[in-house]
């Protein structure tokens, strides 16, 4: 007779008993697991959408602008969707700089308080702090940190020492550039007389000066004057002017870029054809025949609900415009492509028809349409997704939940079946003593 194992019995027959429920279970986790993964593939998915739309929108015109001075050292420029196609005379009168000052002979006992302003707003610079090395003397450098690190500075006002012919000054320069960002210093309350005889006395490196630059010729044009040297006077047009501006007559063209219009277009079509496949392959329907898994939203009438609503809006009309004008076309599996070509023969006769479809009138064109719906799929609090998530949560609570049950009945039939066969091993092992006694018995006494 084969021995008995009781631990071995006892989890074969538990397994057994359990085996339907645990296969039932596994499927289900099985199902519940691809649901989620495919939600944070949805997810994803209609993010970078929204993303590529959210880029488009906020160049506020989907017709991109070049522009260019007539100098290419000039200085910097760059222009939006917003700017007017032109030419434009310009005369640089002058730049804007920050204004420098430079005091000699900055040293002395440590002691009082030294009061900094720019443009009329001060800070203190407490002096009786700023001894760094303890020697009741300051120095130079001493002051200088000390006036960096003063609480409300800030970067207002930067201080650093100069030393040119073995001469060591102190050297103030204004954190903001044009005439309003004065420096004023004030030493009245600064202990050393010496201090004081030094902040009294100033000579200007560099003074506090506003741009001017004309727009026309200089005297006759219509002047443009401001602290900084970036200008965003002309509306959609950002200009920065160097050194060599200074003094120079200048022309600014403005014009449109069909290149980089297009590469818009060409990135909202790649955007969507991107959603478009994510979406192919989280609803399709899969079958032997076909080779092809089936996805997880392949019966869900929801996610197939957003791909229609998606591809019937990029086909409406909007401010009279369908994608077809555009010279956007659709294949039989929805994807689009774009003819660019016919794009440039459109915004050569017609530049305003591209931001009457993508922007609209009143920012209701298919970019905010577009936006608004995905919003309703993406809302962090309220959205289709969040629900989708928390409904996926609370099922695979419910889960775990059925699979704490089934442990907890593996775990009781485990012990019963244990108990019944450690009793049959003991009983196997007396049956088995049993036969010893009697076969040692008859076998001497024949």
């Amino acid at each position: 007779m084969a021995d008995i194992n009781p631990t071995q019995m006892a989890t074969q027959l538990a397994n057994l008993y359990v085996q339907q429920a645990q296969q039932r279970l596994s499927t289900q986790n099985s199902s519940a697991k691809a649901r989620s993964d495919g939600l944070s593939k949805l997810q994803s998915a209609l993010q970078d959408f929204r993303s590529a739309l959210s880029t488009l929108s906020a160049k506020k015109s989907m017709v991109a602008m070049s522009a260019s001075f007539s100098q290419s050292n000039a200085g910097t420029v760059s222009a939006s969707g917003t700017a007017q196609a032109g030419s434009y005379s310009l005369f640089v009168e002058q730049l804007a700089s920050a204004q420098q000052l430079a005091y000699d002979g900055v040293s002395g006992a440590s002691g009082g308080t030294l009061t900094v302003s720019l443009g009329g707003n001060p800070f203190s610079v407490d002096l009786a702090s700023a001894d760094r090395d303890g020697d009741h003397n300051l120095t130079t450098s001493e002051i200088a940190l000390a006036i960096n690190q003063a609480a409300g500075n800030a970067g207002k006002v930067n201080a650093m020492v100069l030393t040119a012919n073995g001469i060591s000054r102190l050297v103030l320069t204004s954190g903001k550039t044009g005439t309003a960002n004065t420096i004023g210093v004030d030493a009245s309350q600064v202990s050393d007389p010496a201090l004081q005889a030094a902040f009294a006395a100033s000579s200007q490196l560099s003074p506090a000066q506003d741009a001017k630059v004309w727009l026309g010729g200089q005297g006759s044009g219509v002047l443009m004057k401001q602290a900084s040297n970036t200008f965003t006077s002309i509306d959609g047009v950002t200009m920065t002017f160097g050194a060599p501006s200074v003094g120079q007559s200048l022309t600014l063209d403005v014009a449109r870029s069909d290149s980089d219009t297009g590469g818009n277009v060409q990135n909202f079509v790649d955007a969507y054809n991107t959603l478009l496949k994510s979406l192919g392959s989280l609803t399709a329907a899969g079958g032997a025949d076909k080779g092809q898994k089936a996805g997880p939203f392949a019966t869900d009438a929801g996610v197939r609900s957003l791909r229609d609503h998606l591809n019937t809006l990029i086909r409406q009309s909007f401010g009279g415009v369908r994608l077809s004008d555009l010279g956007i076309t659709a294949a039989r599996d929805g994807t689009l492509s774009l003819d660019r070509s016919k794009l440039d023969k459109l915004l050569a006769n017609q530049p305003t028809v591209l931001d009457g479809f993508f922007n609209g009138s009143n920012a209701d064109g298919l970019l905010a349409q577009a936006g608004s719906y995905l919003d309703k799929w993406l809302n962090a609090s309220s959205g289709l997704i969040t629900q989708r998530k928390d409904s996926a949560q609370r099922m695979q609570n419910d889960l775990d939940a059925q699979q704490t049950r089934i442990d907890n009945q593996y775990d009781q039939a485990y012990k019963r079946y244990l108990a019944q066969f450690t009793q049959l091993q003991t009983m196997q092992a007396q049956m088995s003593q049993t036969l010893d006694s009697l076969n040692s018995y008859f076998s001497s006494n024949p």
